[in-house]
């Protein structure tokens, strides 16, 4: 047991002597790698001459400008105006109910409610005229009317197509391209002739679909 106690004595010295050895070597590396780092800042500072360190200079770092938005809505509003693209040949003539009163809804309205319409069950909220346009002029001013009034929730407007009595030959051109063009607007649900108060066969009362959120 003596013995055994005494080599491991031995063991455990060696293994003392090694760890404070490498210890020694380590400090002494550092020591060599500061001196090396500190020869060569006087190495730079002999070669660059006296140096002055820079007073304040007071000024303010801003920070870089914000990167400027995509117009997104824009180019979303310019997607929709393709998408809604309006044709003048479009002939409406034989989508239209011609009884007593002109009058047109989609398919899967019911003619229930082109009579509530009629009746005034919705109030007009909103009212375009196109008296005095030129037909690219009216039907751009139409689609636009008609998006905003939708982007605003409006169920219920007036759009004033006049009579043509003004046109050549008299003859109501802008009437006729206006229920065509409202006819090719999904958002139209249906539109009925005004009552004579209210423009009669110089206006449309037109009911908007719903906007959803």
């Amino acid at each position: 047991m003596k013995a055994k106690s005494l080599q491991e004595l031995k063991q455990l010295r060696a293994q003392l002597a090694e760890a404070e050895a490498r210890a020694a070597q380590a400090a002494a590396e550092r020591a060599r790698a500061q001196h090396k780092a500190q020869a060569e800042q006087a190495l730079f500072a002999r070669a660059i001459g006296p140096t002055q360190p820079l007073r304040p200079h007071g000024r303010v770092v801003h920070a870089p400008p914000p990167v400027a938005p995509e117009p997104l809505q824009r180019q979303r509003d310019e997607q929709a105006v393709l998408r809604e693209a309006i044709s003048d040949e479009f002939d409406a003539s034989t989508l239209l109910h011609t009884d007593e009163h002109l009058s047109f809804h989609r398919p899967g309205i019911g003619p229930d409610v082109t009579a509530r319409l009629r009746r005034g069950h919705w109030a007009v909220q909103g009212q375009i005229d196109l008296h005095g346009l030129r037909t690219d002029e009216a039907r751009e001013a139409l689609g636009q009317f008609l998006r905003d009034a939708q982007r605003a929730g409006l169920r219920c407007v007036r759009v004033v197509h006049g009579k043509g009595l003004g046109s050549p030959g008299r003859a109501p051109v802008l009437k006729a391209k206006v229920h065509g063009w409202l006819i090719q607007k999904n958002q139209v649900l249906a539109f009925v002739q005004a009552k004579p108060l209210e423009g009669g066969a110089g206006a449309l009362l037109v009911l908007l679909a719903a906007t959803t959120h």
